[in-house]
């Protein structure tokens, strides 16, 4: 609870107001007569485009409510110690994750999950979370695939609105790269932080935001903490926890931390379980980690224990201002993130000053000079006269400090430096720091920053990038932003096929170079050449010396990484990369004699799928699950065939057919099929997730009482695929003629047979893009090989699960590589002997088919709030004036308003009782405790979700959603006496405006929002 909570007790009087409503009809005629309810009236609106936009301080920008869990407890500090104000940039709500509470799905579950996100927050004194109503698509690893699905250039548009509405001081994410895993977080939380900032200061980008209504101006960001790296030793468990940190050697950036162990306002209920006396302080780690588990939804679980304080920290990315050296003692004080952004820096420069230093270039040559820069400018007055010099590797040479007269805020200041690496540097990342020594009058002052280039070898041999790799890299250096290093060499073989190794040689000295490119391979594998040359190379150019690399062994399961060694030898040296090459199993599918019998078996070939690539091991094997996990495979006319044979003792939970998604969470078999064996994501596949058995006691489905169900995953058109449901995907059906037969007798909880199987008939029709034909099978030798043989991409990948609340245990496949449900090219290759595709099937799959799930800021009732009361558009859409709302009437039969279109649109309305800021997440029997659920004085009552649906806890007491043409017109939201009678408590009228309806992707939908509060005007005598 807190210790003083204006709202909760406002709240709790409130409801006071409405208990007489709920008196008993068997009450005693000698009872009091209940209070008479007041007759209400309609208040004065806050609208969005006539609040004065509050400044954020440090934004954070993520993907999903739950990504951003880690931001709570440092904003509780900055706001509670330093006055500091944190924001949100969300891009999706979370529509397309699981439920572990409650029936809610798609936009249904972005409302539940917004909220959860809301509330994690709200403690912290982070009440603006934006979200930008992208559509939550399926588990990915590609931010290409990303941008696309998102639209890449409206979500920047409107991330770049919010930031010039907000003006941060400081962006928050994370890594950019290739190792953040899921596509959305490389892309929001990585790749969005540089766009938008970098976006947001220049003129040129999304001019229309700079003129009109709701008119804003460009912004400088001024620090980034987005993928630097906090590795180091030393520091304390205590307040200012950096003092003492020195980041380690291979650290090339600075590092600021903040103790969360300091009081927050929030204390320890009465009775808690955690056995604390009531009253006492909760420290920030508490509150906060208690936000950081509220998001039920995701099985996350209530906190009902003490949480210990650490050290949060963060590596600066980029910094335009100064800010301290980790060898200084401010550096470890716990504001030092903040410095030169929203305090000032203990070295003396004013607030608003910049200082800062480039290189032109990420990447260096051992002994090759390039130029730095340092930049500096006043935030007011004078600063100087001083001197700036640069800090270099050990070994290295950079040329001499640089006097400066005088600094001003009028025009930056801009020195050049050059720096030379010492000719025999080892490769990696080096930091290049810039420091200034001067005075302010009498005063002496210092100013500090820091930059990192990477240095390579002289003449370098890198395997070729390919796909995401290769994207990834060409982003980084579009856009400067290598914090996240370069991506790693990966390649992918099937068992005995032979494919081209590509080698890139660059050379980055000043003088032609000429020498020899060595690949080494492992036993079982063959190579056309051991070493070959390449020809005199000018300096900074580039040249792609081939080899060949066969797998000898077509037989070889493979499911492991094998490495390949790339040594380059010139007269400026060496240098060697080790390429990790996915080893897939390879078969010939058969076609067959006859077409089989769905549930039959037929004579195909046969594949293990018995192998774990994720999660607990079986236990036993062959018995729980795996060994004797098989699926046969062959092809007739124009379909595939498979009989799935899965090994399993006990049952999992059933799905309703309604619930046919997420085969991972139960006992399930997935197929995956890559058409064309080229797919860089999932999104040009066809993937089908079967259920073996569902809780479906009348059939409803059409296949049988508890048949089976299947579905589209993650794929080119995913969705339901069987049933009356899978008439309501877009553009159904989206497997037609796909038939499937389950046998899977069961008894107590147990399989009776020890196993169950599914049978398959896959049209080829259905997949994206023409299958093959395919090359020849491999034989394990060059000589009679295809050379980067075509092939299809294939997996069959059995889930196991022996729980009975949905979730996962255990993943077996044939190619059991991790991460491959959403990495095709870890998937095995398949060659169908014989088969051609029809004439004129498609060999480029189209745009994929993805459900909207999307929910949209105007129907979100919390976010109509914020932007109604803190100022700022919805979702950072353009903003409109396109809609006058000129009374609104409260009656005890309707809530009215009457409104003046300019163009049309789309009202939404919402009577809304209570704080919209954040709604309760746990049930709590907790006296006077905490108005969000997070105290708990009682198990198991007090670790549940507090009820939802179907009015977000009880707070939406009416809505009307309502199409309004060009003119006047009314729209009305029904209400009876109990409504009325409850909305004299803390109540209010929400309504946004949408011109022309608003779509997730085009740009220039109008948008405004009100709150209107519902106010007590007279009593009646």
């Amino acid at each position: 609870m807190r210790r003083q909570h204006a709202a909760w007790l406002a709240l709790a009087a409130g409801a006071a107001l409405i208990a007489p409503l709920a008196t008993s009809a068997a009450a005693a005629p000698t009872a009091p007569t209940p209070a008479p309810t007041p007759i209400l009236k309609v208040g004065k609106a806050a609208e969005a485009l006539k609040t004065k936009r509050g400044k954020i301080d440090v934004l954070g920008i993520w993907a999903h409510p739950d990504d951003d869990a880690g931001f709570i407890t440092p904003c509780g500090v900055w706001h509670d110690k330093y006055g500091v104000t944190c924001g949100i940039i969300m891009a999706t709500r979370g529509e397309g994750g699981s439920n572990s509470v409650g029936p809610e799905a798609g936009p249904d579950l972005g409302l539940r999950r917004e909220n959860e996100d809301r509330a994690s927050h709200v403690r912290s004194g982070t009440f603006d979370i934006f979200n930008l109503d992208r559509v939550d698509f399926f588990y990915n690893t590609s931010a290409p695939l990303t941008g696309q699905i998102w639209d890449a250039e409206e979500t920047l548009r409107r991330t770049v609105r919010i930031i010039r509405e907000v003006q941060p001081e400081i962006l928050v994410g994370s890594s950019p790269s290739l190792s953040a895993g899921h596509g959305n977080h490389q892309y929001a939380q990585g790749r969005m932080v540089w766009e938008a900032s970098e976006a947001a200061a220049d003129p040129t980008r999304f001019p229309e935001q700079l003129r009109g209504t709701g008119a804003v101006k460009t912004w400088q960001v001024k620090k980034i903490l987005a993928g630097g790296m906090t590795t180091g030793t030393g520091g304390v468990s205590a307040a200012n926890c950096t003092t003492g940190f020195t980041p380690a050697a291979d650290n090339p950036f600075t590092v600021a931390g903040v103790w969360t162990g300091y009081d927050s306002p929030y204390t320890w209920a009465a009775g808690n379980t955690a056995g604390i006396a009531a009253g006492t302080g909760k420290t920030w780690a508490q509150a906060g980690r208690e936000g950081y588990m509220a998001h039920a939804t995701q099985a996350r679980t209530k906190l009902t224990g003490a949480y210990n304080p650490t050290c949060t920290r963060y590596g600066v990315s980029s910094s335009r201002v100064p800010m301290q050296p980790n060898s200084a003692a401010a550096a470890g004080n716990d504001d030092a993130v903040l410095y030169g952004a929203t305090k000032a820096d203990p070295g003396g420069f004013p607030l608003g000053s910049l200082f800062h230093v480039d290189a032109p270039s990420y990447f260096a040559g051992a002994g090759v000079p390039f130029p730095v820069k340092v930049t500096a400018r006043a935030g007011k007055g004078l600063i100087g006269p001083g001197k700036v010099s640069l800090g270099v590797p050990s070994g290295w040479t950079v040329s001499a400090p640089q006097s400066v007269l005088a600094i001003t805020p009028l025009k930056s200041t801009e020195l050049t430096f050059t720096v030379t690496p010492a000719a025999g540097a080892a490769v990696g990342r080096y930091q290049i720091t810039a420091a200034y020594s001067g005075r302010i009058g009498a005063k002496a002052v210092t100013a500090y920053n820091d930059t990192r280039v990477e240095l390579t070898a002289p003449v370098e041999g890198r395997f070729q990038r390919w796909g995401n790799f290769a994207e990834y890299e060409q982003w980084a250096a579009d856009h400067d932003a290598w914090v996240g290093g370069r991506s790693a060499a990966v390649g992918q073989i099937g068992a005995g096929e032979s494919i081209t190794v590509p080698v890139v040689v660059t050379n980055r000295t000043t003088t032609a170079q000429s020498g020899t490119v060595a690949l080494s391979a492992p036993a079982g594998f063959a190579l056309d050449a051991a070493s070959k040359p390449f020809p005199s190379l000018a300096g900074g150019a580039s040249t792609t010396v081939n080899f060949v690399l066969t797998s000898t062994d077509p037989a070889d399961a493979g499911g492991r990484q094998v490495t390949i060694g790339i040594t380059t030898t010139s007269g400026a040296g060496t240098s060697s990369e080790n390429l990790t090459m996915y080893l897939v199993p390879t078969a010939v599918i058969p076609k067959l004699a006859t077409a089989p019998t769905v549930g039959a078996d037929f004579p195909g070939t046969v594949l293990d799928t018995s192998r774990l690539w994720e999660g607990s091991a079986c236990n036993p094997a062959g018995v729980d699950c795996g060994a004797g996990s098989t699926a046969t495979v062959g092809w007739y006319g124009d379909d595939l065939y498979l009989r799935v044979k899965v090994i399993d003792d006990k049952v999992s939970a059933a799905a309703t057919p309604d619930r046919c998604f997420g085969h991972w969470l139960e006992d399930s078999v997935e197929v995956l099929l890559d058409p064309r064996g080229a797919s860089l994501d999932t999104s040009t596949t066809f993937k089908l997730g079967v259920f073996p058995f569902t809780d479906d006691p009348t059939g409803a489905n059409g296949n049988g009482v508890d048949g089976p169900c299947w579905e589209r995953d993650a794929d080119n058109h995913q969705g339901f695929a069987t049933g009356p449901l899978a008439a309501t995907v877009k553009n159904a059906p989206n497997a037609p003629g796909v038939v499937v037969k389950a046998n899977a007798p069961r008894a107590g909880g147990a399989y009776t047979d020890g196993y169950y199987t599914v049978d398959v008939k896959i049209p080829l029709a259905d997949l994206p893009a023409a299958v093959g034909p395919t090359s020849p099978a491999p034989t394990g030798a060059q000589a009679t090989n295809s050379l980067d043989p075509s092939y299809l991409g294939l997996n069959v990948t059995p889930y196991d699960s022996d729980r009975l609340d949905f979730i996962g245990e255990t993943r077996l496949a044939w190619s059991p590589f991790g991460s491959q449900q959403s990495e095709p090219y870890r998937w095995g290759h398949a060659y169908l002997a014989d088969y051609t595709p029809p004439a004129g099937r498609a060999t480029v799959a189209p745009k994929p088919i993805l459900p909207d799930t999307a929910l949209q800021g105007v129907a979100s009732p919390q976010t109509i709030f914020q932007s109604a009361t803190r100022g700022g558009t919805i979702s950072g859409v353009q903003p409109s004036q396109g809609l006058k709302v000129q009374a609104v009437v409260l009656t005890r039969k309707a809530v009215t308003m009457s409104v003046l279109a300019a163009v049309p649109g789309t009202i939404r309305a919402y009577l809304w009782q209570g704080d919209p800021k954040a709604v309760q997440v746990w049930n709590s029997s907790c006296v006077g405790g905490d108005p969000y659920g997070f105290d708990t004085c009682a198990l198991p009552k007090d670790i549940t979700a507090a009820p939802w649906a179907p009015d977000m806890g009880g707070h939406v007491l009416g809505s009307k959603t309502v199409a309004v043409p060009l003119g006047r017109s009314t729209v009305s939201i029904p209400i009876d006496s109990a409504t009325y009678g409850k909305l004299a408590s803390d109540s209010q009228l929400l309504v946004s405006w949408a011109q022309r309806g608003i779509s997730t992707s085009r740009a220039g939908d109008g948008v405004d929002a009100w709150a209107f509060p519902i106010e007590t005007f007279s009593n009646r005598k």
